[in-house]
């Protein structure tokens, strides 16, 4: 059976070091918009709730997970939007601020079909990939493969952590009922190169794949694209995320929160997630960590980020 899209709009963010990301979804329906291009009249949308209101406050945050109880209840939003949405044999297509709610996805994404085995191909700078227990900043936007991985890495622990992170942590992990929600096999990186010596214990501990920029230099996009689907030959169905920050800010812009140099050129990215999309076993689409406050080039990002987007719906779609 064909399966319709679904847009989720979700404008948190909590999880984030700095500000504006939450303008991000917007931006992007913004350019569709200066395009006269009704893409975003053509699906169901649904908007998730977001906490980003506890920003304005001046009240004291869990210093090694900050404004967990803020990002708990937008993770527990997301993920009850995200599961209907495929129960109901739908593909969601989100738009979101922050990439800390990419757990919420891929907790509702294996909560939605237990018996399915679940691969990610998480687009990137960053591995995303601390705990509580590792993390230099205590910004959650860099945790959400670690609670999908349930990886605390105890091992390369540098914060010592009061009962009340680690009971809300637990709880994130454990979300659903069903702990890990993907294996390490099942993960793969691509354009990588912004890591912790903490993240990349984990990474050569559970052996995951990340394929970094220089392979973009010997590789076109469909072969690294072919490669990586074989790796994840096992997995049922596919969640794809892509962070804008993946791509080189001297081609693209450093419209987003965290921008790191030497990343893929735009058609790069473009053309990798066309050919990953075009392999018909993706079931769920996602853009994050655009900042127009940020940007540099007006509103280049998010630009960008519709350009692949409008592609993108027209290979999920068919059209």
């Amino acid at each position: 059976m064909k399966k319709e899209l679904h847009f989720v709009v979700n404008p948190s963010e909590i999880t984030a070091g700095t500000r504006g990301s939450s303008l991000g979804p917007y931006a992007i329906m913004t350019e569709a918009r200066k395009q006269r291009n009704p893409l975003f009249s053509r699906f169901p949308m649904t908007y998730v709730q977001h906490q980003n209101q506890a920003l304005d406050k001046e009240t004291a945050t869990l210093e090694k997970a900050k404004y967990i109880s803020e990002f708990s209840e937008v993770f527990r939003a997301l993920a009850s939007e995200v599961r209907q949405i495929v129960e109901n044999n739908e593909i969601p297509v989100i738009l979101s601020g922050d990439h800390g709610s990419a757990a919420a996805t891929i907790s509702a994404l294996k909560l939605a079909a237990p018996e399915k085995r679940l691969g990610v191909i998480w687009v990137d700078a960053h591995a995303d990939i601390h705990s509580p227990y590792t993390t230099p900043s205590g910004n959650m936007h860099g945790m959400p493969l670690a609670i999908a991985l349930a990886a605390d890495n105890k091992e390369c622990r540098v914060n010592e952590l009061p009962s009340e992170v680690i009971e809300k942590w637990d709880q994130l992990k454990n979300f659903g009922g069903v702990c890990p929600k993907i294996l390490p096999q099942d993960l793969i990186y691509v354009g990588v190169r912004d890591t912790e010596e903490q993240e990349d214990h984990v990474l050569e501990k559970e052996g995951i794949k990340n394929f970094v920029v220089d392979d973009f230099k010997k590789y076109s996009p469909k072969i690294i694209a072919d490669r990586i689907l074989s790796q994840l030959a096992d997995c049922d169905w596919i969640y794809l995320s892509f962070d804008v920050d993946s791509m080189d800010p001297a081609y693209s812009s450093f419209g987003t929160g965290t921008p790191v140099e030497n990343g893929l050129h735009p058609d790069e990215a473009k053309s990798l997630i066309l050919h990953l999309l075009e392999s018909g076993i993706v079931g769920c689409f996602e853009i994050v960590e655009v900042n127009p406050c940020l940007d540099d080039k007006v509103n280049r990002m998010a630009e960008l980020a519709f350009d692949v987007l409008n592609d993108g719906i027209k290979v999920l779609s068919g059209v």
